[in-house]
């Protein structure tokens, strides 16, 4: 048994990280053709959207997917299980970076072994067998053979090098958001998109708010699945979607890092009416992560619809955090009628996914609110391939 560990930016957020399991996955996926690898899903921590989990707490992948699901496409484990298997030793670290010297003009895949360019947690102790040492999701990791690898190519330009790496029983690829997808969009990233199926528990909770607050199943609402994702191929245009529409109005840092992208609030409400008014609803349901006053004032704006907003129950909220919502909301938005997001949100493109994996036309999920622009680019249709 070999293990495949990985990390990524501290940086980055939930839903980027979910894309990053995709390219690491489907790297697996090519491994366990000549050996028997399994991958070592890396705990979820204090991410930059999830502002009440506490510093140093973790979560394992099972509060959040179904890690069955996730198996019945490549072998997993949580970090957990890896310390009982083996401990907190790791053969060899490969810390991914991009070259020093930027993009050269010509396209070709390749790795070298450079001096490190950007800091890292890992650090070298005299007379311990040259081991390194570091603080890994919450443990100290000792690693054996410690290498910042600059990287321009795919997940699978990595093959070589841990193949070639004989020795070691374990390897830990640290900033693997620096490589890209072997095939994005593909019929093999689909498969492994539709494995990360979300965990049971959370699954309940969107039922049940969407049967509560949006008169909405997944009976009526014709997005039914089949228990197991292999078994799941469904005609496009299937879904109906609950009788709402769903919007994913992104502010905070957006509103300052793209701020001729997002709309006022008084943008937004006009176009959310206007949809409203186009799909014979009533119904709105919002999900954002703008303040409590702004959400009431886009309320106010739209005075006369029915505006929606998933608001946890304490309990729920102290067992699954802020990632538990986040994911609630996607579920929710996910089965509207209508789905219309925020320009370049990772958070929505993960919705459209979903939308894709559960039958809805492609006309009602490939929508984004337009920022100071009265008509803007909708996003890229990235249709669902089995």
């Amino acid at each position: 048994m070999k293990y495949l560990l990985y990390d990524v930016n501290p940086g980055e957020g939930f839903n980027l990280r979910r894309d990053v399991y995709i390219r690491i996955a489907n790297l697996v996926r090519k491994l366990i053709k000549v050996d028997n690898w399994v991958l070592v899903l890396p705990p979820w921590g204090n991410l930059y959207h999830w502002q009440n989990v506490q510093y140093g707490l973790y979560a394992p992948w099972k509060n959040f997917f179904d890690v069955a699901s996730l198996n019945k496409w490549i072998p997993v484990i949580e970090f957990d299980d890896y310390l009982k298997a083996e401990g907190s030793k790791v053969g060899s670290a490969y810390i991914l970076q991009h070259y020093a010297e930027g993009w050269t003009g010509r396209w070709e895949e390749k790795y070298d072994k450079k001096p490190c360019i950007q800091k890292h947690n890992f650090h070298h102790r005299v007379g311990l067998d040259g081991s390194w040492f570091g603080q890994t999701w919450g443990t100290e990791i000792q690693v054996q053979n410690f290498t910042c690898l600059s990287i321009q190519g795919q997940a699978s330009t990595l093959l070589p090098l841990i193949k070639q790496d004989l020795k070691s029983r374990s390897i830990l690829i640290g900033r693997a958001e620096t490589i890209l997808h072997d095939e994005y969009g593909g019929k093999w990233y689909w498969a492994a998109r539709q494995s990360m199926r979300f965990a049971n528990h959370l699954q309940e909770e969107a039922t049940r708010f969407r049967k509560n607050q949006l008169d909405s199943d997944d009976v009526h609402d014709k997005t039914e699945v089949k228990e197991d994702w292999r078994d799941t191929k469904i005609k496009r245009g299937a879904a109906v979607g609950g009788p709402y529409i769903s919007v994913h109005l992104r502010r905070k840092d957006f509103i300052r890092a793209r701020g001729d992208e997002v709309p006022t609030l008084k943008r937004a409400a006009q176009q959310i009416k206007n949809l409203l008014k186009k799909e014979n609803l009533t119904t709105a349901f919002i999900a954002t992560d703008a303040p409590t006053e702004d959400f009431q004032d886009l309320t106010t704006l739209l005075s006369g619809y029915k505006v929606v907003h998933y608001e946890p129950h304490p309990d729920f909220f102290q067992l699954w955090n802020d990632g538990g919502i986040a994911i609630v909301d996607q579920i929710v938005c996910s089965h509207a009628r209508y789905f219309i997001g925020s320009y370049e949100s990772t958070f929505s493109f993960r919705i459209q996914e979903e939308r894709e994996i559960l039958g809805f036309h492609e006309n009602t999920t490939f929508n984004r609110l337009c920022g100071k622009k009265a008509s803007c680019e909708q996003p890229a249709k990235w249709r669902i391939v089995y």
